[in-house]
Formats: structure tokens, sequence, C-alpha cells
């Protein structure tokens, strides 16, 4: 309840996120993934999304400097799991900033957000790191659409060049690098919003519970979509891909 949060729902009722957590957790499983889960971190009220503390390749991790400075505490914990995980590490170092949720990985290219949370120093940093594994990375400036606190609140890759765009970003994103033609979009409206971010899980898409005309969207262009009920997480600003790292 400490958090830091810029929507303006009320507190989230605790119980009933740890009880929406425990799901998420459990549909991750469902879909063959293994799950490490940290223990409770009291002094980070926001360590649930931990997606923001590093970026996970098949090739190495980079551990970031997250832009809010009551963050930065949070990326320890993530460091010593990740030590066992990847043999490759680097790490952000200031006067760089960046935070997971504005990165999108599509296949070996990376598009990375430059927003409220990830400045220039953190993107040229980070394109670096990526380029010594051999991915290519590009940027997208998201700090004039003040709905978007992460890069990933508004767009999402699906595989197979499908990708999800809130309607404020569609232009940005098919004109960015990484984006090829034969790319399909699906447009999130404006009443579904939330919904962009959207995270591709094996066979299925989990996307968030009571957005029926994004999940139609998706099973319309062959998608599995898997409602996951996120709403406590909502009050904080966080969504589906903001709750994992996914490797």
């Amino acid at each position: 309840m400490a958090g830091l949060s810029t929507a303006a729902e009320g507190p989230p009722d605790v119980d009933l996120a740890l009880e929406q957590h425990a799901r998420y957790v459990q549909a991750l499983r469902e879909r063959g993934l293994d799950v490490i889960q940290l223990q409770p971190d009291e002094a980070h009220p926001d360590a649930t999304f931990v997606e923001d503390t590093a970026i996970v390749t098949e090739r190495g991790a980079v551990l970031t400097r997250p832009g809010a400075p009551s963050r930065r505490g949070e990326v320890q914990s993530i460091a010593q799991c990740l030590r066992n995980c990847c043999a490759q590490r680097q790490s952000i170092e200031a006067p760089g900033t960046v935070d997971g949720g504005d990165i999108c990985q599509a296949e070996g290219h990376f598009l990375i957000g430059i927003s409220a949370r990830t400045n220039e120093h953190g993107a040229q940093q980070l394109t670096e790191h990526l380029g010594r594994w051999g991915y290519t990375a590009s940027i997208i400036d998201i700090r004039n659409k003040p709905a978007l606190l992460h890069l990933k609140s508004g767009i999402a890759y699906l595989g197979e060049s499908l990708w999800v765009a809130d309607a404020a970003i569609e232009g940005e994103l098919r004109a960015s690098r990484g984006v090829d033609r034969a790319s399909r979009v699906v447009i999130v409206p404006p009443s579904e919003a939330y919904a962009a971010n959207c995270v591709r899980v094996n066979d299925a898409v989990f996307v968030a519970a009571g957005y029926p005309l994004m999940r139609a969207a998706l099973e319309d262009r062959g998608c599995r979509a898997v409602e996951i009920e996120v709403s406590e997480f909502r009050k904080m600003d966080g969504g589906l891909s903001c709750l994992s790292l996914r490797f």
C-alpha cells in the first residue's frame, strides 16, 4: 500500500492482491514454466513488479537502475537470484536509468522506451550491452504520452510478427525498427487501454480479466487467451508483464 502509483483507484486490498498473485503464479506453472519465488521484501513495497529490475535474454542479463530512487534497492535480490541462472551479467550505471517495463523484445531486436523512468543514458548503455551479445535495439520516445508509465504499458510482442498496441502509440510502433511490413498489429481501443499489457506464455496469451474486446481480438487472430485478474496490481500501476521475469 505504500508503493508508487499514479492511479486514482484507491489503495489495493492486500489479501485480494495475494490471492491474485497466487493465481498468476499457478497460471505460469500450468503453461509449463518453472517458477522461482523470492521472499517478500518489506523494505520495498513495489518489489512485486520484478520485471523492472532486469532484462533477461538467452545470452545474458542486464541488471537495471530503476528510474524511481525508492526502487533501486530491489535490484540486489534479483542480482543474487540471476547469479544462478545467467552466466553473463551486466549493469546499468549512473547517470543511466532503465526500468524493465520500458523494454520490449521482439526476436533478436529490442525496443527501448524513453520515459519518465528510463533515460537516454540508460538506453545507450543497454543498447551497448545488448549489442555485445549480438542483439539490436532502437528507441521509442513516450515522454509525450503521459498515459503510458512504461513502453509496455502500451505495446506487447506476441511472437510470429504479431503485436498489440494502444491506439495512442500505434504510429510510433509501426515506424520503429524491428517492426517489418509483414507484422500484424492488434489495436487496443481506448476503453480497454490497460489490456495492452498482455504476455505470451508458451501456447497462451495472458490478458487482464475484464476486457472482452481485447480478448476477442486476440482470439480472432488465433491466440489462446487466458484471462488473469490483476485489479489490485492495476491500482499500483502494475500489469501482467510487471509481475515476473520470463526466460
